[in-house]
């Protein structure tokens, strides 16, 4: 048996018409930029995360980076995040000039230890970033509190984490002052290319964000500010938006898919050999990623691989040892939870579309690595 990693033909081919159609629409209005798909896309998306405005950019990464743009984030300012995460998040703080300063996870969220962030606040930092990594939201209520302390203000990469919710339910890109989302194809409301959102509840700093997509524009040739072309494509919000319709759905069989997972693993005793994620019975873990951290990591990896089973290594270096981070001074040993679970995680297959027989090949393949 063959399990790729990630497939997105089936998923395709139970929308096929529909998105046919929407494109349809988009190429009979030859409207390509900043229409009307894009517009309704914003309010669908706000609503869905309970938020007041939505703004369409160009990719999750432009996301992040807008929204520090909107906040004045620049020289001499510190942005506190995670090092357990992709090279965006910190990336966007320093392409603004800023300086990202790292905090260590919470080895069973894999997101910012929220324990950590005070001893890492100066008067110099202006925000934090924390990530709600592989599907599951940051420990985010001793972050609120602390950025209200301070007068920080919260921007949260969801890019992962659509649909998402806390333990008070409340939605991943929500609970801050700005939130961010990716619609790169793998993420669990993709694209057939790149795009993103800023969602805010804040009407001044979403007509900022509507401005600064636009080369700085509200009005067609002045330009109060400087800005970017950030802009979401036309077509991509089309697509989105059938997409949109079928999230909730999809995500309760990645849920389900997850529940497999750990009940094969109990039943087989494999919980005793490798750890598998926390699943909170309280929170909405919305498993862009099914994350196992498991001894051998790299040995396991190769087996699975000649086994025919797809699977991937997210943030094997971590990002404080990167070469483009080595100016901030930061070495082997300085996040012991990021530098672990960049050595020992692996994710596994958790698309939708994953039946129960490719689920127990998965699992009888890590059995057989382990001996039984």
């Amino acid at each position: 048996m063959r399990v790729p990693f990630l497939e997105l033909k089936g998923q395709y081919t139970t929308i096929k018409s529909e998105v046919e159609r929407a494109m349809g629409e988009v190429c009979d209005s030859q409207q390509f930029v900043l229409g009307p798909q894009v517009r309704r896309f914003e309010n669908d998306i706000a609503q869905y995360c309970g938020a007041r405005h939505a703004v369409g950019v160009s990719s999750g990464t432009d996301a992040i980076m807008v929204a520090l743009m909107a906040l004045g984030i620049g020289a001499g300012d510190e942005v506190i995040t995670t090092p357990y995460t992709f090279i965006a998040t910190a990336g966007s703080i320093a392409r603004v000039g800023a300086k990202p300063v790292f905090v260590d996870i919470d080895p069973a969220r894999f997101t910012i230890d929220s324990k950590l962030i005070a001893d890492r606040i100066t008067e110099r930092t202006r925000a934090i970033l924390p990530v709600h990594l592989f599907g599951r939201c940051a420990d985010m209520e001793p972050i609120l509190a602390l950025a209200a302390q301070h007068e920080l203000a919260v921007i949260e990469d969801a890019a992962q984490a659509i649909g998402a919710e806390d333990e008070y339910g409340r939605k991943a890109g929500g609970m801050g002052l700005a939130g961010c989302f990716s619609f790169y194809p793998t993420k669990n409301l993709g694209g057939f290319g790149d795009g993103g959102m800023v969602i805010t509840n804040d009407p001044s700093l979403a007509s900022t964000l509507v401005a600064l997509r636009n080369h700085g524009s509200s009005t067609k040739y002045l330009h109060p500010l400087l800005g970017g072309n950030f802009r979401l494509d036309e077509l991509q919000a089309a697509i989105l938006a059938v997409k949109l319709k079928r999230l909730d759905q999809w995500t309760e069989q990645r849920i389900a898919n997850a529940k497999r997972y750990d009940a094969l693993f109990r039943a087989r005793g494999l919980d005793r050999r490798i750890r598998i994620p926390n699943m909170p019975t309280n929170e909405r873990h919305v498993f862009n990623q099914y994350v196992i951290t498991a001894p051998r990591r790299d040995e396991l990896s190769r087996f699975l691989e000649s086994q025919g089973i797809g699977h991937d290594i997210y943030y094997p270096v971590p990002l404080h040892l990167q070469t483009c981070f080595e100016y901030l001074g930061y070495k082997e040993g300085d996040m012991p939870a990021s530098e672990q679970a960049a050595r020992e995680t692996l994710a596994l297959p958790i698309y939708p579309e994953l039946t129960p027989p490719m689920l127990e090949y998965v699992v009888d393949a890590i059995e057989a690595f382990y001996g039984g």
